[in-house]
């Protein structure tokens, strides 16, 4: 049987999205404080970290309910 691996998609989407949101929080914030150089480092990184751990739930939230999916048909590990 072959088994599908979506998580780099995943992993990649959740990134990018993190990345995204965290560039526009770090500009919002650094335009209000007048720095915007260091918050926008500062949101990219912190929104590098926020996609990296949402993908990685996100996968293994799938992964499970594929596991819980073949035990139930009958296609568990042997």
């Amino acid at each position: 049987m072959q088994q599908k691996n979506n998580r780099p998609e995943n992993d990649r989407s959740a990134l990018a999205i993190g990345m995204c949101l965290g560039l526009c929080i770090g500009s919002a914030i650094g335009a209000a404080t007048g720095n915007l150089g260091l918050w926008m480092s500062v949101g990219l990184s912190l929104g590098l970290c926020f996609g990296l751990m949402f993908g990685r739930k996100q996968s293994e939230d799938g992964a499970a309910e594929e596991n819980a999916d073949e035990t139930e048909k009958g296609e568990g590990r042997r």
